[in-house]
């Protein structure tokens, strides 16, 4: 009876630790110069959420008061769970400022792709795909290059990793956001595109800061080591969390949600808080 009643509590408290460890949201700030905005601008990234109606996201972006808000794919999964939540979600967002949204490789999968982006797109989302959008933002202009890079299948990733997949140039799309004024961002789901392709890294084009996920911040992040596994990627991956560069900069969310994988450890979902002053 006493190994029970020690099991039953164990099993609470891993069961307590691991609802912590998936839903305390980290607000991780970063600061940016630029002579290109006239007041300080504050951009809520979020990435990944995976069909998850994360009400605490409502509420934080409450306290942040962002004036864009980015979101970096995946906000739907491949099995179109929860979409009405998530449209609902969608809607409450949009009440704190405008959402400018990529698809992750989990939209891409859905069926019904086209209906899903319809119905983000009433829900008030800003849907970029291959395309840059202009805002005006407290006397401002901030231009938005939003790529939809399309890797959708399983076997795509094990291309990836093998260095044999064949990337889509999207050259075209960043000379079309270099003919933009304004502080330039680019919304990429894939982290490791920004500097570790060869010919094809979007690096080596002009712009100020890339917003990317995907990698749920290697899922664990294990004492000493860092991060485990990513998609794409494979074990330890480089392009996991935080930033690289400078200007362009790379900043990478951790995400909000799980996809497959149920649950994370020593790794808080996280919305990224970008302030840009003034220089």
């Amino acid at each position: 009876m006493k190994f029970y009643l020690i099991a039953i509590i164990l099993l609470i408290l891993i069961s307590l630790f691991l609802y912590f460890q998936n839903n305390k949201i980290d607000i991780t700030k970063y600061s940016i110069k630029s002579e290109k905005v006239n007041n300080s601008i504050i951009i809520a990234h979020l990435s990944d959420m995976h069909s998850k109606p994360f009400k605490k996201v409502v509420k934080k972006l409450s306290e942040i008061k962002p004036d864009i808000i980015c979101i970096t794919g995946d906000y739907i999964n491949d099995h179109a769970k929860n979409k009405e939540k998530m449209f609902d979600l969608a809607s409450e967002m949009v009440e704190f400022a405008p959402v400018y949204y990529i698809t992750g490789n989990h939209e891409r999968r859905l069926d019904n792709f086209e209906e899903i982006m319809q119905s983000l797109r009433e829900s008030g989302f800003n849907v970029l795909l291959d395309e840059v959008a202009t805002a005006e933002i407290k006397d401002s202009e901030i231009d938005i290059l939003g790529l939809d890079e399309n890797m959708a299948d399983h076997k795509d990733y094990r291309a990836r990793k093998a260095g044999i997949f064949e990337y889509r140039d999207m050259k075209p799309y960043f000379e079309e956001l270099n003919k933009a004024n304004g502080f330039k961002i680019v919304l990429s789901h894939c982290p490791e595109n920004f500097e570790g392709l060869k010919e094809m890294n979007y690096s080596q084009y002009d712009f100020d800061i890339q917003l990317s996920g995907h990698a749920h911040g290697g899922q664990f992040i294990l004492p000493f080591i860092g991060p485990v596994f990513a998609p794409g990627q494979g074990l330890f991956p480089k392009y996991a969390r935080g930033s690289f560069g400078e200007r362009p900069k790379l900043i990478i969310s951790r995400g909000l949600g799980n996809s497959e994988f149920p649950f994370r450890l020593f790794n808080h979902p996280e919305i990224n808080v970008i302030r840009i002053n003034n220089k």
